[in-house]
């Protein structure tokens, strides 16, 4: 969702997911150096001798980072042990084209672990994503990491402090997510952007041997979903499986509930992008979702696999005022849990 508004945008990430989100004590004092950093290298400029420096200061970052997450001794695989109950969080910082910071994850298990990367929502709103917390959809990763995965949820290059722009002082972020005007819009471009930025976390943690080579697993809400719809079209080998919840753009065309900015061009989109994907997905759209509601995610559905794309589609009951919220929703886990459990038993 975008809510696109004539001189004016609103938030793609639900309500709930604009709070401060909670953060484990102690790995707010292990890390706080750690964001600080962040926060100073997040403000980009144009200029390739601050590139340079970036890039310099995030492999120095990245060195400790890989002590704080490395999978231990490779002793039983992690399929035979028993499931975890125990799971270590942290904040890292990824070294990647454009540096990210990460939260990830992980049970107190001997690895190497399958990989889960989770995308979080879209907003045209700099201010509003400037808000994004560090953490987020944290139940919700926990919930993936306690099956036995490593997780990561990686803040896309934009959000956060990445989000500030001060043009007299020749700083600018890095947002990758506009899509235009209604009448000119661009779906594609932003989504093979939420794209390429999971291509670059899933090959990182695989060539740092931070993760297993195969059985990678995405999972993605709203505008971080339609990323995932737009990387099924890549076909990537370590990926076995996407999962998307309320995935799409442009919704709430100046905060009317139903109102796309350009459904049909949403919907051919999809079919875009349905033409070449073959890697397994499963969509989860709610009932009352005012951003995506049940009319435009059939339409989007029936596009992709019309095409050739491979996907199951879900349509989950009424979810509270705002079925948009519904991933965001620690109390939503027991009912989305068991569809994607039985999913990835199958596809993974």
């Amino acid at each position: 969702m975008d809510g696109l508004r004539s001189g004016s945008a609103r938030t793609d990430l639900q309500k709930d997911s604009l709070r401060p989100a909670h953060v484990p004590r102690q790995a707010v004092r292990t890390n706080l150096c750690r964001i600080g950093t962040y926060l100073e290298l997040s403000s980009m400029t144009a200029m390739g001798a601050q590139r340079r420096r970036i890039r310099s200061l995030a492999a120095g970052l990245f060195t400790a980072a890989v002590l704080l997450i490395a999978p231990g001794a490779q002793g039983r695989a992690a399929a035979d042990q028993p499931r975890p109950t125990q799971i270590e969080e942290r904040l890292v910082f990824l070294p990647l084209p454009i540096p990210v910071l990460a939260f990830v994850a992980r049970p107190l298990i001997d690895g190497p672990l399958k990989l889960v990367v989770m995308n979080h929502g879209e907003s045209l709103d700099p201010t509003l994503r400037s808000f994004i917390p560090i953490v987020e959809f944290r139940e919700a990763a926990l919930w993936f990491a306690k099956q036995g995965n490593l997780v990561v949820v990686p803040v896309r290059p934009g959000f956060g402090a990445a989000a500030l722009s001060l043009p007299d002082e020749g700083v600018f972020s890095a947002y990758l997510g506009t899509v235009g005007k209604c009448s000119e819009a661009n779906f594609r471009n932003p989504g093979l952007a939420v794209a390429a930025v999971d291509q670059w976390v899933i090959d990182y943690f695989i060539e740092q041997k931070l993760s297993a080579s195969e059985g990678v697993v995405v999972v993605g809400q709203s505008g971080g979903g339609w990323g995932a719809i737009a990387l099924s079209s890549k076909n990537s080998r370590a990926i076995s499986a996407i999962v998307t919840f309320a995935a799409g753009r442009g919704g709430r065309v100046d905060g009317k509930p139903n109102n796309n900015c350009a459904p049909d061009k949403l919907v051919d989109t999809a079919r875009e992008f349905g033409q070449t994907a073959r890697t397994p997905m499963l969509w989860i759209y709610i009932k009352n979702d005012t951003f995506f509601g049940p009319e435009l995610s059939q339409r989007l559905f029936e596009a992709y696999t019309g095409a050739g794309g491979k996907a199951e589609y879900h349509l989950m009951p009424d979810f509270g005022e705002e079925g948009h919220s519904f991933f965001g929703s620690p109390e939503t886990i027991p009912i989305w849990s068991p569809l994607v459990t039985r999913f990835l038993e199958t596809h993974r």
